[in-house]
């Protein structure tokens, strides 16, 4: 393998963070540096990556994607030579309250981080992306596949795809190396308390109500994040400059059956499901068909629901001090806005 250090964007949140945890511990690199960048913004959290600080390949540095200068300072330090990029702001419903830093760090962060990578050459650009960018599916239609026009719904997934477009702009403009990943709705430790089974898993352990928009039988293809992360891994590794690689659970599941697996997992009441009025725009269906990645670098999802699930929740069981540290007043805030007033 050539590349011996990585800048790697958004580490300190959830998927970010457990990337690092899997090269750590999974893939046991020891020859490959891992530079991380993140502004700790209201998700990121230091804590996050306090298992990392004891490796010597390791390096945290605060900042903002946004800040040119810095980025350019961090290639030359550190002799860069390939970035993954996760740092995003994720949230759909937050994009609807103000879609401002969506364009500002999911946009402009990325060319950013592309006119760095063109200036200083950097051999390979990983850009992880979500399969929201597609828009919504059918109750029948074949899952999304990478040859699926762009049609995002939010203006979450607007900024995401708007990146994805830039990003595949500099591989026909400027013949950088790119590779884009897109994956389907994340799980596991870690997560911030404002996505759906983080938020159920802490809203039952403290019995408050589950709020569920709409009739809860929107549908989500869900994966365990490990196995995202052995996916992104592995695009970064093997895949092919300038393709796009779809990443999923085929694990199709309608929000209300998770909320109410979590309830019986917890030996809580049902009575505590509170149905709200559904979000604007809100998306039906996401599917991936993942045949792609499967058949060209043999890459297949390992860790199936009922695992992954049992081992989220005993992960906040286990760590109720970390969701208490995490969760501020801005979130309570939030939280009071989006659900307290329906």
């Amino acid at each position: 393998m050539n590349h011996k250090n990585i800048l790697i964007t958004g580490a300190a949140g959830f998927i970010g963070s457990n990337f690092i945890d899997y090269l750590i511990y999974d893939e046991e690199i020891k020859d490959i540096n891992l530079i991380v960048i993140d502004n700790l913004s209201y998700c990121g959290n230091l804590n996050n990556l306090s298992f990392a600080e004891k490796f010597s390949n390791y390096k945290f540095i605060k900042g903002d994607i946004c800040d040119s200068a810095l980025l350019e300072k961090i290639i030359q330090d550190n002799n860069i030579d390939s970035i993954i990029h996760f740092a995003a702001e994720s949230h759909v419903d937050r994009s609807i309250m103000d879609s401002t830093p969506f364009l500002i760090n999911n946009v402009l962060g990325t060319v950013k981080l592309l006119d760095v990578a063109k200036k200083y050459k950097i051999s390979k650009y990983l850009q992880v992306s979500t399969d929201e960018v597609y828009g919504s599916l059918g109750s029948d239609d074949h899952g999304f596949t990478e040859k699926n026009n762009i049609t995002p719904n939010s203006p979450y997934s607007a900024s995401k795809a708007a990146a994805d477009h830039f990003v595949m702009s500099y591989y026909t403009t400027h013949k950088l190396n790119v590779l884009i990943t897109r994956c389907s709705n994340n799980y596991g430790p870690k997560q911030f308390p404002e996505k759906l089974i983080p938020l159920m898993i802490q809203n039952a352990i403290n019995n408050k109500e589950l709020p569920v928009y709409g009739d809860g039988m929107n549908v989500r293809d869900w994966i365990y994040v490990k196995d995202h992360c052995a996916a992104i891994w592995k695009v970064f590794n093997e895949g092919e400059f300038g393709e796009v690689y779809n990443i999923g659970g085929e694990c199709e599941k309608p929000n209300i059956e998770i909320v109410k697996t979590i309830l019986k997992k917890l030996g809580k009441s049902e009575k505590l499901i509170k149905y709200v009025s559904d979000r604007p725009g809100h998306d039906r269906r996401y599917a991936m068909d993942i045949s792609k990645i499967k058949n060209q670098l043999n890459w297949t999802p390992k860790i199936d629901f009922e695992k992954g699930i049992e081992a989220t929740i005993d992960w906040y069981l286990n760590n109720l001090e970390w969701i208490n540290d995490i969760v501020s007043g801005e979130y309570l805030e939030y939280y009071k806005k989006q659900y307290g007033e329906k």
